[in-house]
């Protein structure tokens, strides 16, 4: 503020010495409104760098909570589409051997670890067509269908 002051304290004492010439007045004047728009554009701009590196700050704090909140819907994402750990226990229908594979529904048949026999897998899970190939011997089945109710009779 002080290198304004001296300066105005100079530009008048100019003005008094050279009151006379008129051209040199204008010219002056001229000058002194130059250098103070200078000043208000410098303040300006200051002003403007001081925004933008607020504006900065703010859009570095949004990005940071953005990848948090990605890596949350990522985490989900993999619990809910993920279908690793999902395994199918089968009980083999020819030597009743139990085992677990894991669950892929582009097989549609198994071999058995114990007996070596070829086991259908049918992925529908369509319960109404299980009982069309059982002979009611597997290790899980009580029967099948309706006709074996009225055997028991």
């Amino acid at each position: 503020m002080s290198v304004f002051k001296d300066n105005y304290t100079s530009f008048l004492k100019d003005m008094e010495e050279n009151i006379k010439n008129l051209e040199y007045i204008k010219k002056r004047f001229e000058q002194l409104y130059n250098q103070i728009e200078s000043s208000s554009s410098n303040n300006k701009i200051a002003e403007m760098e001081n925004k933008l590196k607020e504006l900065e700050n703010k859009q570095n704090e949004i990005d940071e909570k953005f990848e948090r909140i990605e890596e949350v819907v990522s985490n989900i994402e993999k619990d809910i589409y993920s279908e690793e750990g999902f395994d199918f226990e089968i009980v083999c229908p020819y030597c009743n051997y139990e085992f677990v594979i894991d669950v892929d529904e582009e097989k549609t048949e198994v071999e058995c670890p114990e007996c070596k026999n070829i086991i259908e897998l049918d992925w529908s899970g369509d319960l109404d067509d299980d009982h069309l190939g059982c002979n009611g011997g597997c290790s899980s089945c009580h029967g099948c269908g309706p006709d074996d109710e009225d055997d028991d009779m």
